[in-house]
């Protein structure tokens, strides 16, 4: 087995992928046995036709969702540089994959790779969404909302018939008391009834939120870029013109087709009259500099574990009041040095800065760490006052 098929299959070793195609097996198996008993398929056409149509929305279901997973969202390749040397001052640069992110390029922490278009990391497929794979990715969200919404539809009928069965054989109706319910197809039945229910529902959300994505050609990240955008424009007076809305159908075609396949490259993009390559990207770098410009430095007087429930050592206050993301939390020494660009009430999110003679080269550490254990270093302090304390304390750990 080639490395690349072993890692496809690892990935479906995976609680998110397990759970998802659990709950697809789950619905469709139950689906198809209270069905045979309810509206068997051999009882007419229009029986057949009902049986038929939820199994291809059950095999589509699958199959879109195994190829959003396998196919991936397409990574840019390791060290990548635009061909024209100029154009880097354009790009952000990503010390983990060493080169620049194209236009449109994210990097995930999770895939540790700069992923193309990126939308999101899903769990469920255990994988990002972006360029390659929305196509598969959304069509498997339509496919299984419409087919639970049908497995809902069966299953209730199957129910309400199980229950009634006495009272048709009582009247006479015979021919429609076909359901015979034992405790565990009653209980199973009533089961898969609420996961069918919570895919349309939580599901549906999701898909329309891609759709939304898709008619506006615009990725979540972009969406929040897009957002901070015009906040500058209304504090500066700079006007920002979303590049790549070329309109609704051009959109759609972009990443909807009957093949699911990607529009274009991954790397150069149609863009609107007036913009080229890299208007997004230079907003995004103009956002990155007031960003910068706007963090403030602090000094940890009370390490940092990096764990995600501190209990133990910061508290109670501080665990009930976590920051709501993914984010990583970081360990952290007494006297380091991190650049705070986030703040909540217990929290903060920042960089960590290297040390005076550190290793250049070591891995970015960014993350949440409790409030409670920094103090900001402001500006017009003297910096000798943090190194005369980073020496008081190397000689108290002697």
């Amino acid at each position: 087995m080639s490395p690349n098929w072993l890692r496809t299959v690892l990935r479906f070793l995976h609680w998110g992928p397990l759970i998802a195609i659990g709950i697809i097996k789950s619905i469709t198996i139950m689906t198809v046995y209270m069905n045979g008993m309810w509206w068997p398929s051999h009882s007419s056409f229009a029986a057949f036709l009902n049986q038929a149509c939820f199994l291809a929305l059950s095999a589509s279901t699958g199959f879109y969702f195994v190829m959003a997973s396998a196919t991936g969202p397409g990574f840019l390749p390791l060290k990548w540089k635009p061909k024209k040397a100029t154009d880097e001052s354009c790009l952000q640069y990503c010390n983990v994959c060493e080169g620049f992110k194209a236009p449109r390029s994210h990097h995930c922490r999770k895939c540790n790779r700069c992923v193309i278009k990126m939308d999101h990391h899903c769990p469920w497929i255990n994988n990002c969404v972006g360029w390659l794979n929305h196509g598969y990715f959304t069509a498997f969200l339509g496919f299984a909302v419409l087919g639970c919404l049908h497995a809902t539809i069966i299953l209730a009928a199957s129910l309400y018939g199980g229950l009634y069965r006495d009272w048709y054989i009582y009247y006479g109706h015979y021919s429609k008391a076909n359901v015979q319910l034992t405790i565990w197809s009653l209980v199973l039945c009533v089961f898969n009834i609420g996961l069918a229910i919570g895919v349309v529902i939580t599901v549906g959300i999701l898909f329309m939120y891609q759709m939304r994505a898709i008619l506006n050609n615009r990725t979540a990240i972009e969406d929040w870029i897009l957002e901070k955008a015009r906040f500058r424009e209304e504090r500066n007076g700079e006007k920002f013109v979303y590049p790549y809305d070329l309109g609704r159908w051009t959109n759609v075609r972009q990443v909807l087709n009957m093949s699911c396949t990607a529009a274009g490259n991954g790397v150069e993009w149609a863009v609107l009259e007036g913009c080229d390559q890299y208007t997004l990207t230079r907003e995004q770098l103009a956002q990155k500099e007031e960003k910068r410009a706007r963090s403030r430095a602090y000094v940890i007087r009370r390490a940092a574990t990096g764990s995600w429930i501190p209990l133990h050592s910061q508290g109670f206050k501080v665990c009930r009041s976590p920051p709501l993301t993914d984010e990583p939390r970081i360990k952290l020494l007494v006297g380091d040095v991190v650049r705070v660009t986030r703040w909540r009430k217990h929290w903060l999110f920042g960089e960590k800065l290297q040390q005076p003679g550190g290793d250049m080269s070591a891995k970015c550490v960014r993350g949440w760490f409790p409030r409670q254990c920094a103090v900001e270093l402001a500006e017009e302090d003297d910096v000798m006052d943090h190194a005369q304390f980073l020496e008081d304390n190397k000689k108290k750990r002697m």
